[in-house]
């Protein structure tokens, strides 16, 4: 009998399912990246999603974000976004949290004890601190570097954090560590660009972006996620 998982586990297999079924997974940010990998995980089969993000549904959010439609907007992202997996899969259990996690606080217990840690954070500090309790804690985690400012969604690739060159998030995660003089406890997967960023594409802190490269960040994400949840 077809399910709304049947074709995924015809190509993953039944215990594969079952673990994603079981499995908890945190979500930091779901924007033009994080949005994207939360609904690709609601649908292969993950029973649990935590959404974090403090942010409301913009205008300027319509071209690439996966909460984004003229509906929602004035929303919070993760009500939006947890309406929209709960239209996909009413039996998943979705917890949305708008709030700015900046670590210490009274969520820290619910964060920690997810399965797995995907970090489509844009704040450095917020970064830096959740990679960096993450892998003190030994909670598996994968991150999204820039996806700003690229055009080629053929370019987006995962790397090891400490083999990523040439990505500005990088080079500014690095700099936070440095001047807090910790760093990551342990190795950890990100997705980045291999494009180089185009210039003059930024008004201020405002950089152009697309649906294209944004989405293709987040199914990389979600992809690496089911990959380490079901090895």
């Amino acid at each position: 009998m077809q399910n709304p998982f049947s074709r995924t586990e015809l190509l993953l297999g039944k215990n594969a399912m079952e673990k994603l079924k079981n499995s908890r997974v945190a979500v930091f940010g779901v924007g033009g990246v994080g949005g994207w990998c939360a609904e690709a995980l609601a649908r292969t089969g993950v029973g649990r999603l935590l959404l974090i993000d403090d942010d409301t549904v913009q205008i300027s959010n319509l071209n690439r974000q996966c909460p984004a439609l003229t509906s929602t907007l004035g929303s919070l992202k993760v009500e939006a976004m947890k309406a929209r997996l709960l239209a996909v899969n009413p039996a998943l259990e979705v917890t949305a949290l708008a709030t700015r996690w900046t670590g210490g606080g009274p969520d820290d217990a619910k964060v920690f004890d997810a399965d797995l840690i995907v970090d489509a954070i844009d704040s450095v500090d917020c970064k830096a601190e959740l990679i960096l309790q993450a892998t003190e804690k030994g909670v598996p985690i994968i991150s999204s570097l820039g996806a700003a400012l690229r055009c080629d969604p053929t370019k987006v690739t995962v790397k090891r954090f400490d083999k990523v060159a040439g990505d500005g998030l990088a080079r500014a995660l690095r700099a936070r560590f440095k001047r807090l003089s910790r760093y990551p406890a342990v190795k950890f997967e990100c997705v980045c660009s291999e494009e180089l960023p185009f210039a003059g594409c930024a008004q201020g802190a405002v950089k152009g972006s697309l649906m294209q490269v944004t989405a293709a960040f987040g199914m990389c994400l979600a992809a690496m996620a089911v990959k380490i949840l079901t090895r």
